[in-house]
Formats: structure tokens, C-alpha cells, sequence
């Protein structure tokens, strides 16, 4: 019998649950793309148009290796279109690991008896945002334990405690939330202290996997935890994240269905999601996984191309859960935020040099541990735009305003120059000697490319400022 997706359309509704199993298999199991379709949603993607599931599945399910270099040169030169070589940086400040969850996958999770409990007191809390600060941080994402102590009170407060810090010209100026999800008035709550997006992963849209690996604590409820981010719409936080944990089910069905949740969100309330994060299973104390849907990096590769084909104007978060080889690779590809200098283990920033690690108190095992300045210097080396932008933030381009991926010229207009100013400010108070000569080069190559003088000479009005003493410019 011929497929007909037509009988799967699932009317999207606020607060309902949007995943057909069934749909998503039928898709993926029609067999091996052909050259002629391959190529055919190529070219839709590089019109900047999302996908639909049906255009994913095609990309997927193509085999041949001279197509799937297609699919990875394709997801290359949408990435410079849409985003140029900026890569926005951040880092994760973990607050607490209490937890009332049993994931078999965490470390956290509640039966581990072996993980050391703790939550930062204020006044650590604080000396980790100092530390982070001293290195040149300015985007944190605030990670808790699911646990009823962290309720959107405390996480306002840590959030009102964070944005207040300042060291010499350091400060926070983005905290973004990964926590357990929220009701409206709770979503309501952490708003009003100023945060940017909120992320809940649904770790695998797999129902029965879902269940396999989620014992119990309130994250076993699989519906409440699929339509968290609903709430947190209709709580008018427009500018939320979302994401799966790949190698807990097959990674094209939680790929597909991270494409469904982007339909669901964009058609129930005219936005998708500011973020989409993909990391993968990695090691943790009590792990007790079946390793056999674990992703290859080949696959991996391949995966992260297809989503930023899937979705041109979202931007796409790898984590230090990837080795350094993997990070660079992939960042050709589609990522468009990665974290630097990143610590997991509790109050971990604020550590002295050479200060023996706990990995009691982590969630899971990192393979990226390199300091924030040797990523940066890494990254100009690549003749990539570190940036700690925050501009569309707090100039309100967020949710149905963000219009940074539809308005043509915004990249020209206000990304790249406001890259281009975080950067200057790095240099000026944080980057070592060498670092900094390479940077101010690469300053130079980008103001080059500007064909709007009047831009051009904008920005480098503001570049004086920032050597005279200014800080925080921004369009």
C-alpha cells in the first residue's frame, strides 16, 4: 500500500501532545533517497525554508556517500548565509544536583548514593560568577537538579544574584535556564527576573524508551515534560530551548521528532524554539543504559548537517560532552553556540589552579575541558567570529520579534557588528598578547568586508570607545 501521510496530520493544539510514533517510522521507512530528491530539498533549504518531515526523512534515508557530502557542503553554506562565522559563546554554572528524579543515564539521579550532594549558597554562587567573570564570560546557563528546593522563586533569585555580580568590567549579561519544567506561574515568575531561554530537553520522544529509562520522580511523566515548553508560551516566555539526549532511542526518530516539536511550537504560537541542543549519551556514575543505540561520530556528523538544513533559523548549541575533535569538525556544519572553559562539577570555577576534581558532584563525564581563551584562540586561528552577543536580548528580538534570520542584511546590520564589539572588549581586558594580535587582524578582515561605510565607521566609533574605557556597545 502506497504511504499517504496525509492520515497522520495531527492537529496541533496549546498544551496537547503532538508525536505520532507511527508517522515519524512511516516517513523514515519509505527507503534510500534518490539523487534527484536529495538534491530537490537541498535547494528548498538553501531558500532558507524549514523542512518538513517528509524532506527530513529524505535527507536521512540518502546513503550514497557523494550525497551525503552534498547534504554537509549544503548545510556549510547555509550556516555562512545565514549566521556568517560568528560562534557565540557561553558557559554552564551548574547551582545544585539535588534531585528527585531516577534517570538511569544521570548522575544526579535521586538512588545514586555515591553522587555528593550540594546546592551553592549565595556566597558561592556569587564567587563562581566572579571567577567566570575574571575569565571574560558574559552568557551563563544556570543548571539545577530537578528537586523541589529549586522552585522558580530560588531560581529568580539566583538568576537577580547572577545579573548583580560585577568584577572590574566583567559582567553577566545573558542567564539562560536549564531546569525541571515549570507551571505558567512559575514560567511567569522566572520572566520577571530577567532570564533569556528557557531550555527543558525531553531526552528521547520515544515513549517506550522514555519510560525504560525514566524510573520515576515527576520526569517520568512524558506528557508533562513534552508540552513544559507550551506552558512556558503561554506564560509569554517566548524564547525557549529544546533538545534530546541522542543514544537513548534511534537518532533519526529523535531527530525527526525534534523537527515536529519545532512544527508544534511555530504553529501553536508563530515561534519556534530560539535553541535546539543535541548532545549525546556519555558516561556518568550509576550509568545503566543500553549502549546499543549510541551515535556514531560518522552519524553524528551527518545528523548535525541535517538540522541546520531542517532548520535554517534556529541556532544550534554544541556541548563539551564532545571531544575537541568532533567540536571542531562540526562546527562547519551548522552549530552556531558552543560553551568554553566549561566545569560541571559543583562550585568547580571557583577552584584554585590545580585543585583536585570531584566527579561526585558531575552529572556526567565532559571531553572538551579546554579554558575559554584557548577555544577563542582556536577559534580566530579558524578565521571564526567569537562573539558574546546579547543584543537581541535586551533590545526585545526575541520570540515573534526575532527577526534576525528574515529581515534582510540584520547579519550585516547588527550581528556581525555586535560580534565584532564583544570581541574588541576581550581583547581589550582578558585575551593574552598573542591572542590579542590575532584578534585585532581578525577585527580588521571583517571590518573590510563591510560594504555599508556608514556601518563601518559606526563601528569602529565604537571600538574607540571600548580602547578608551566604554564597555557594553551594541546595536
Amino acid at each position: 500500500m502506497k504511504f499517504t501521510p496525509e492520515k497522520y496530520k495531527i492537529e496541533d493544539k496549546p498544551m496537547t501532545p503532538f508525536i505520532d510514533e507511527q508517522e515519524i517510522w512511516d516517513y523514515l521507512n519509505t527507503g534510500e533517497s534518490t539523487t534527484s530528491q536529495v538534491r530537490g530539498v537541498i535547494k528548498k533549504a538553501m531558500n532558507k525554508q524549514r523542512l518538513n518531515l517528509e524532506e527530513v526523512a529524505i535527507l536521512v534515508n540518502a546513503q550514497q556517500p557523494e550525497l551525503v557530502e552534498e547534504i554537509k557542503e549544503a548545510a556549510r553554506e547555509l550556516k555562512r548565509r545565514v549566521y556568517g562565522n560568528r560562534i557565540v559563546l557561553f558557559a554552564p554554572l551548574y547551582v545544585g544536583n539535588l534531585c528527585m528524579n531516577n534517570c538511569e543515564y544521570c548522575g544526579f539521579k535521586a538512588s545514586n548514593t555515591k553522587q555528593k550532594r550540594k546546592t551553592l549558597t549565595k556566597s558561592e554562587l556569587i564567587q563562581s560568577v566572579e571567577a567566570l567573570e575574571e575569565n571574560g564570560q558574559k552568557r551563563l546557563i544556570l543548571v539545577y537538579g530537578e528537586h523541589k528546593k529549586y522552585s522558580p522563586e530560588f531560581i529568580a533569585e539566583t538568576v537577580r544574584t547572577v545579573y548583580d555580580v560585577k568584577v572590574g568590567n566583567g559582567e553577566i549579561r545573558r542567564v539562560n535556564i536549564n531546569a525541571a519544567p515549570l507551571e505558567i506561574e512559575g514560567y511567569r515568575t522566572v520572566k520577571e527576573a530577567g532570564i533569556g531561554t528557557y531550555q527543558v530537553f525531553q531526552e528521547t520522544y520515544h515513549r517506550e524508551s522514555y519510560a525504560n529509562v525514566h524510573l520515576s520522580g515527576k520526569k517520568a511523566d512524558y506528557d508533562y515534560r513534552l508540552t513544559s515548553l507550551d506552558r512556558a508560551q503561554e506564560a509569554g516566555l517566548d524564547d525557549v530551548g529544546i533538545g534530546a539526549l541522542f543514544g537513548l532511542y534511534d537518532w533519526r526518530f529523535d531527530m525527526m521528532a525534534l523537527v515536529r516539536h519545532t512544527n508544534h511550537l511555530e504553529a501553536c504560537y508563530n515561534v519556534g524554539p530560539h535553541t535546539i541542543s543535541f548532545p549525546r549519551l556519555q558516561d556518568a556514575l550509576e550509568y545503566k543504559v543500553d549502549d546499543r543505540y549510541r551515535v556514531s561520530d560518522e552519524d553524528f556528523v551527518k545528523m548535525v548537517a541535517i538540522l541546520r538544513l531542517a532548520v535554517p533559523y534556529t541556532g544550534m548549541i554544541l556541548t563539551a560532552r564532545e571531544p575537541h575533535h568532533i567540536r571542531k569538525q562540526v562546527l562547519e556544519f551548522g552549530v552556531s553556540q558552543i560553551d568554553a572553559g566549561t566545569k560541571i562539577e559543583m562550585g568547580a570555577y571557583a577552584k584554585k589552579e590545580g585543585e583536585k576534581q570531584n566527579l561526585e558532584e558531575e552529572q556526567f563525564f565532559i571531553n572538551d575541558d579546554r579554558s575559554l581563551g584557548d577555544v577563542i584562540d582556536e577559534l580566530i586561528a579558524q578565521d571564526y567570529l567569537p562573539s558574546f552577543c546579547t543584543a537581541c536580548y535586551r533590545r526585545g528580538r526575541t520570540g515573534e520579534h526575532f527577526m534576525e534570520f528574515s529581515v534582510p542584511g540584520f547579519i550585516k546590520r547588527f550581528c556581525t557588528p555586535n560580534a565584532i564589539l564583544t570581541l574588541a572588549e576581550y581583547i581589550m581586558d582578558y585575551a593574552k598578547e598573542d591572542t590579542a594580535e590575532k584578534g585585532w587582524k581578525l577585527i580588521n578582515r571583517e571590518l573590510a568586508r563591510f560594504e555599508d561605510e556608514k556601518t563601518k565607521q559606526r563601528v569602529l566609533d565604537r571600538i574607540e570607545a571600548i580602547k578608551g574605557g566604554e564597555r557594553d556597545q551594541y546595536f
